[in-house]
Formats: structure tokens, C-alpha cells, sequence
């Protein structure tokens, strides 16, 4: 690829996909707006997962800071000696096509896919009752795996972002759903691009040259000295690099990808 091409790739609105584990500049107050683009290589199936984070919530969420809280859950609480769980589901939810989460949606979702239980059944409108095959006093933490995600018919999510473009590999664009439940706490920028650049120096050029906010490069020996950067770890053991104008949560989850949550967490000064 030439570097007219490269060019013509980013400024054709197809920008990039990948986050940090830690790294970028910290911001108190994040702020509304913009477009986060983020590049990452072709491994461990990173923009799918970028993407799933955004379009689709779990019932409960593990915070940056690793605590625990609620997410399409208000609150849960044990019987039976943590044998049977009783979870109070959010008010006021809706699926990116328009319809009200209601508890059947949350039984449909996690028969089958939670292994652990032995019956889900909703006893209200908006509360669901798991009852486990053994004692389980994690079970408020597994909840929150991203494959225990809840989905309306398995494919339409509650997430922050409504997914307009996904080719598996390739690219994503997700655009902020309005009026979502989560505004003013997450959601911050309007719209998350992401392309897959397996190779790391095409990615190092398009954050130096302003195609990207965020990119995955090992090593990025081309970047160091580049003052409007940020390095994660640091700049002599580099894995991502970042400009300056990317705010993050002062504390991120583990992982790549701030599990899952990049797009969702992670705003523009």
C-alpha cells in the first residue's frame, strides 16, 4: 500500500480500532462529542470484541477501578446459601430496536449460555430468579462476562452504540445511541472507528499523521520523541501508543481492550 493509499483509507471515514490497558491522559471531567478512532493488528479477534463492548450490556459490569456494580441489574441479593439468585433488572431499558427490556428477554438470553444454572424464570416483570446447580457466592461477577451479554432474539443489543458497519477484520463503525441510559456516565464520544493494520509501521504512521487517536504498536521506535504522544507502558517498553487528546478513566480494566469497554469509557478532550 502506498502512502497516498493509507492516506485515502483513513480519510475515507474508515479509522481505527484498539484501546489500552492503561495509558493515555486522565481527564476529571469527560467531555461529550467527537469521533475516537482507533487502529489495532489482525489478532485475537480485537475489533469483535471492541464491538461487542459497545453494542451489547450485561447485568452487571466490572468497574475501571475492578469493583463491581450494576449494570442492566439494579441489585441482586442471595437464598439458599447462594444456591438461588434473585436480580432486580433497570427500568426504562431499551434494545437498539426500539422495544422495552422486560425479564423475558433476560431468561432468553442466559438459558443456555449460563452453564452454571439449573433453571431461569422470571417471577416480575422486571426481576429474574437463577437458580444454581451448586452454590455459587461469585455469581454477581460471572454476570458480568461478555458472553452472558442479554439481547433481544440474540442479536440486538442495549449498548451504548448502535453498530452501522461491522466486516469481520476489517473495520467497525458504531454511532451513540440517543437518550441512552447511560448518558452523562459513559458514551461519551458520537461516533468509535476502527480498522484492522496488521502491519504495526502502517499503524504507527497513521497516529503520527493524525488518521488515528489510538494504535497498537509494539516496539514504535518511529513514534519516540513525538511530544503530542503518549506511551503505554512507556516509551523504552512501548505496546500502545495515543495522542494526548484521548481522556480515560483514571483506574481501566484488565485487558487490551479495557475488557470490551474502550468505546464506551474512553472520550476526546
Amino acid at each position: 500500500m502506498t502512502r497516498l493509499d493509507r492516506r485515502a483509507l483513513f480519510s475515507s471515514g474508515a479509522a481505527a480500532a484498539l484501546l489500552a490497558a492503561t495509558g493515555v491522559s486522565l481527564e476529571a471531567s469527560p467531555r461529550q462529542g467527537g469521533r475516537l478512532r482507533i487502529a489495532l493488528p489482525r489478532s485475537d479477534d480485537n475489533l469483535a470484541r471492541l464491538a461487542h463492548g459497545a453494542a451489547f450490556d450485561t447485568l452487571t459490569e466490572i468497574a475501571p477501578n475492578g469493583g463491581l456494580k450494576g449494570e442492566l441489574a439494579t441489585g441482586w441479593r442471595a437464598e439458599a446459601l447462594g444456591r438461588i439468585w434473585v436480580i432486580d433488572l433497570r427500568e426504562g431499558v431499551t434494545f437498539h430496536d426500539g422495544t422495552t427490556m422486560r425479564a423475558t428477554d433476560v431468561v432468553e438470553s442466559l438459558t443456555g449460555t449460563l452453564d452454571l444454572a439449573r433453571r431461569i424464570e422470571a417471577t416480575g416483570e422486571m426481576q429474574v430468579q437463577i437458580e444454581l446447580a451448586e452454590a455459587r457466592p461469585d455469581l454477581p461477577f460471572v454476570l458480568a462476562a461478555p458472553d452472558l451479554a442479554i439481547a433481544r432474539s440474540g442479536q440486538v443489543g442495549t449498548g451504548c452504540y448502535r453498530t452501522e458497519r461491522l466486516v469481520p477484520d476489517r473495520q467497525y463503525l458504531g454511532r451513540k445511541v440517543q437518550d441512552h441510559y447511560k448518558f452523562g456516565r459513559a458514551g461519551w464520544v458520537d461516533t468509535v472507528e476502527a480498522v484492522v493494520i496488521p502491519d504495526a509501521t502502517v499503524r504507527a504512521e497513521a497516529l503520527r499523521d493524525g488518521f488515528v487517536d489510538i494504535a497498537a504498536v509494539p516496539g514504535g521506535e518511529t513514534l519516540r520523541g513525538y511530544a503530542d504522544l503518549v506511551f503505554y507502558p512507556s516509551s523504552d517498553n512501548m505496546a500502545l501508543a495515543m495522542r494526548k487528546s484521548v481522556g480515560r478513566p483514571r483506574e481501566i480494566g484488565a485487558g487490551l481492550l479495557d475488557d470490551g469497554r474502550l468505546a464506551e469509557r474512553w472520550w476526546l478532550t
